[in-house]
């Protein structure tokens, strides 16, 4: 597999208090199988599709159970230096650079408006094995009250450079790495409840958006949005039970003009 550009999404995980739970919940609503357990590696778990990992679940170390989240990460030759880049920029390193064996190094950090990322330096485990697949990852979203702090941040610390939509109904940026659009930001409205910080909407495709919906709501979790039709998709912003969100699309399924973007400055 060819390496990543920096700034590229290349993984994502989220710990589960009930990690059984979790597996049967996301192998029905997003047709995952599970790798064995790694006790080696705090009993982290691969998800795949089609035999190629997509994903991961781990249970919370101690002292870090709380409300489950998705995190992504984010590609780099060098965390180190990536982790120095982050605190310059105004964020905050959570987890210094650490050797996950031959696997990789993996960071955790926070950007300025509050939401949390990982930094993976790919070793072995370069990351994700498929993408833009039925049940793979396709796109994510920072929801930010800040934008323009965040914007500032993305930009700096991995040389995106950012286009705004044309919409005066919506805040939104794309940010892409030579002629690839890499990660979206919207400003945050209203409809969110305050206490809702910022964090990173991770999507994962479908085959059939209504289906998945219906397939959390049977399994305990909650629709957020949606099924609705966009220019990019059928999507619906899911919980899972144990309280973490994601979004999935089915993009075969499209309604309407994709709005113009322009470049930002």
């Amino acid at each position: 597999m060819a390496v990543r550009p920096e700034g590229t999404p290349c993984w994502a995980d989220a710990m589960f208090t009930d990690v059984e739970q979790a597996k049967t919940f996301y192998g029905e609503v997003l047709g995952w199988t599970f790798g064995e357990s790694s006790s080696q590696y705090g009993n982290y778990t691969e998800a795949y599709v089609d035999g190629k990992a997509v994903a991961a679940v781990v249970p919370p170390m101690p002292g870090q159970e709380g409300q489950s989240q998705w995190c992504l990460y984010f590609a780099s030759p060098d965390a180190a230096a990536t982790a120095r880049r982050i605190r310059d920029h105004g964020g905050e390193v959570l987890m210094e650079p650490m050797r996950v064996g031959d696997f990789g190094t993996m960071c955790l950090a926070r950007e300025p408006s509050g939401a949390v990322f990982g930094v993976w330096q790919g070793g072995t485990h370069e990351g994700f094995e498929a993408t833009g697949v039925p049940g793979a990852y396709c796109w994510a979203e920072l929801l930010t009250r800040e934008p323009g702090a965040a914007d500032t941040f993305l930009t700096s610390v991995f040389g995106y450079t950012a286009k705004q939509l044309q919409d005066d109904a919506i805040d939104f940026r794309t940010f892409d790495l030579g002629d690839e659009t890499v990660l979206g930001r919207m400003r945050m409205t209203g409809d969110f409840p305050p206490e809702v910080p910022s964090y990173l909407n991770v999507y994962f495709m479908v085959a059939d958006c209504d289906a998945a919906a219906a397939a959390a709501t049977r399994l305990g979790g909650v629709v957020r949005y949606g099924p609705a039709d966009s220019p990019f998709g059928r999507t619906a912003v899911l919980g899972d039970p144990q309280g973490a969100h994601f979004s999935v699309i089915d993009i075969t399924t499209t309604k309407g003009e994709k709005p113009q973007v322009e470049d930002v400055l």
